[in-house]
């Protein structure tokens, strides 16, 4: 069995809001190796057409899990919460689930959750609003192996054109025999606006393509190639799409949904962060918590991208 659009769940696992979903589970978050949020990462560029990724690469990276089983991915953005997609995650089951914090070399340390916060616009028609805050009871204590990443502010543009990574424990191949792979695999990807991404949707037809005209709506981004080749896949959903400023990383967008994987004029779709900022910071109930650049205690928040012309602009002290 295939779901068609989905992005977290493994391939012929049901998404988590479905009956059928074995509990007790718990949600775990494997954090490679890293020592500081904001730097560049150290994994060799290139998951569908990605590489292993060295540890200390992304120290942010969640792995939302089902027992012993991979269901989707997030990321840690401050000491009590992660974002993730609101398709992956099951709102009724979270009292029996938890969340585990793991690297490696080091002990598994589970930390139990107070809350799951749905965005209220979700609908899984159009996957507008496919996005999701966790609440941990106790906090994560940040260390050289386990940091967050940081957050853009609502007034962020993200230009086409910027290339950024995708990261996750998802298939490597659209609906082949490959199994999943045991390390973090990372993939380099152009952001592409909205419009051009409409037209390379509004291009051709696939059986999974989806209803109507123009889908990319007002909250996503695409990131990839027209000829396909590297992409998110299935249990790579709520995962990271980051961009880097200033050795600063940023949380540019949540892996959402795609049509397969990797297909020609077919891009991945992500929920864009910065028009959910403030939704994250009201829902968050305070702001002092929150990583922004440079993520190391400073409150700046990038407002524009420098060097881009009318986007010109610098960090806001």
């Amino acid at each position: 069995m295939r779901f068609k659009f989905f992005r977290g769940m493994m391939s012929g696992a049901p998404p988590s809001r479905w009956p059928g979903v074995r509990t007790p589970g718990f949600y775990s978050l494997c954090s490679p190796l890293f020592s500081s949020a904001c730097e560049q990462p150290k994994g060799s560029p290139r998951i569908v057409g990605g590489n292993d990724a060295k540890n200390g690469s992304w120290p942010w990276q969640v792995s939302i899990r089902e027992g012993s089983n991979h269901i989707c991915g997030g990321s840690l953005i401050a000491e009590s919460w992660v974002v993730s997609a609101a398709h992956s995650i099951s709102v009724r089951l979270f009292p029996n689930w938890e969340y585990q914090l793991l690297n490696p070399s080091e002990s598994l340390v589970s930390f139990p959750i107070k809350e799951i916060y749905r965005h209220p616009s979700y609908t899984d028609i159009g996957f507008s609003g496919d996005i999701a805050l966790v609440e941990l009871e106790t906090p994560v204590k940040f260390n050289s192996v386990i940091r967050p990443i940081c957050l853009p502010a609502s007034s962020v543009e993200f230009p086409s054109g910027m290339e950024c990574w995708v990261t996750g424990w998802g298939d490597t191949q659209y609906g082949g025999s490959l199994t999943a792979p045991k390390t973090l695999q990372e993939v380099q990807v152009p952001l592409i606006d909205r419009d051009t991404c409409n037209s390379l949707f509004n291009t051709g037809s696939y059986p999974d393509d989806p209803q109507g005209i123009n889908p990319i709506k007002q909250d996503m981004i695409c990131a990839g190639y027209p000829q396909g080749e590297k992409d998110a896949c299935q249990g790579d959903s709520g995962g990271p799409l980051v961009c880097e400023w200033d050795s600063a990383w940023l949380l540019a967008g949540v892996v959402s949904w795609g049509v397969e994987c990797a297909r020609p004029n077919r891009p991945g779709v992500y929920i864009l962060l910065p028009p959910y900022a403030d939704w994250i910071q009201a829902r968050q109930g305070s702001s002092s918590e929150l990583c922004h650049p440079p993520c190391l205690g400073s409150t700046r928040t990038l407002q524009r991208w420098p060097g881009l012309g009318s986007r010109a602009g610098r960090a806001a002290g």
